[in-house]
């Protein structure tokens, strides 16, 4: 099948996915679609003449020309809606989009593929979720999708790459741009160990209609989305939403009833739209992933080499025995804001164990 029908059958003005569809299954091949005579082209459901004399002009195959050039000059990979190799994932939701266009050596029928979504103005709490998704995952060889957003996004790839784990960023626009434009640094590395990935072909630009067709895609090529941090309002929640309608599973870490950034994870798992996590760890007991693939699954954690000199003062506080984090807030002088990051990192690498009351003591399995 020539890959410039392909492409053409997706530059056809005001001709979607469902009517692209359509036109594939009442003529099987784009080649077939081109060659049909304006009566046989009216046959199919949602083409009147106008759009029967777009498909016979010169138009859709010019376009798809210029786009050839592009594919051919920056070796993308063309997927399309019928290859082996589309995502069969996403090849399963009814409005996948017919082609695909790929730059980067991630499988995307990678056997565990995790969304990761979240606000763009993560907080630390936010980024440090991120950092413990990745080095918990890492050893389950997983595949993190996300959007190359400002926020939870870019620190979701960041903490893939730092750990050595694929990473694919689904864009809005066409592969020859890059938005924001300060990600360009950290998708030039996504494409050495993971990719971009997108509906749009080149001088598509990051307009707003685009972003909910992007999403679809990051909820759809997945088993799995997590909403790491996110508002009452934004695309992390629509994201969720059309995975919920995909019929796959959503999970949430929840955060504090006062915070904003917290707020839709909160409100996703109170409506039972998301399960609610509250480390990696879950994740992999959800999804009855086998610990024996893990490396580092049995092993007790290691006291790290170093810590910032206000964790070390705290494990020197908790050697004797249990505190709160009044108590620690006053023996050791910090405001409960900043205590509390400190808290929650030492928790996350299991060197602290969180107890009712907002009491913290040592894990006693930990390696010193």
């Amino acid at each position: 099948m020539s890959l410039i029908y392909k492409v053409a059958l997706t530059m056809i003005r005001n001709v979607g996915h469902i009517t692209a569809k359509n036109l594939l299954a009442h003529f099987l091949t784009p080649e077939a679609i081109f060659a049909a005579s304006k009566k046989e082209l009216m046959k199919v459901p949602g083409i009147g003449l106008q759009t029967a004399n777009m498909i016979l002009s010169k138009e859709p195959m010019t376009r798809a020309k210029a786009q050839l050039e592009f594919i051919k000059k920056y070796q993308v990979q063309v997927l399309f809606i019928t290859d082996e190799e589309y995502p069969y994932r996403l090849k399963d939701c009814a409005d996948a989009p017919v082609i695909l266009y790929y730059r980067g050596n991630a499988d995307l029928n990678h056997p565990r593929i995790i969304s990761v979504v979240g606000t763009r103005k993560a907080t630390a709490y936010g980024k440090l979720l991120c950092k413990q998704l990745a080095e918990t995952l890492a050893p389950y060889q997983v595949l993190i999708v996300s959007g190359l957003a400002y926020g939870i996004d870019v620190a979701a790839h960041q903490e893939s790459l730092q750990n050595g784990i694929p990473t694919v960023g689904v864009l809005a626009h066409g592969l020859d741009r890059m938005y924001p434009q300060v990600h360009s640094h950290i998708a030039k590395k996504m494409v050495l160990n993971g990719g971009l990935l997108t509906e749009f072909p080149s001088h598509t630009n990051p307009d707003k209609e685009n972003f909910p067709r992007r999403n679809r895609i990051i909820a759809g090529i997945s088993d799995v989305t997590i909403v790491v941090e996110a508002t009452s309002k934004g695309g992390a929640l629509i994201t969720a939403d059309i995975a919920n309608s995909y019929h796959r599973d959503v999970y949430a870490f929840p955060g504090r009833v006062t915070d904003l950034s917290s707020e839709g994870c909160n409100v996703l798992i109170k409506t039972n739209r998301a399960g609610l996590i509250t480390h990696a760890r879950d994740l992999a007991y959800y999804l009855g992933w086998e610990i024996c693939e893990a490396e580092t699954v049995g092993v007790n954690p290691e006291l790290p080499a170093e810590l910032p000199a206000e964790e070390e003062q705290i494990l020197q506080v908790l050697k004797t025995s249990a505190a709160s984090i009044d108590e620690l807030s006053l023996r050791l002088a910090l405001p409960k804001s900043k205590l509390a990051l400190h808290l929650l990192n030492l928790e996350m690498k299991g060197i602290l164990i969180a107890l009712p009351g907002k009491v913290y003591q040592l894990n006693q399995d930990i390696s010193s």
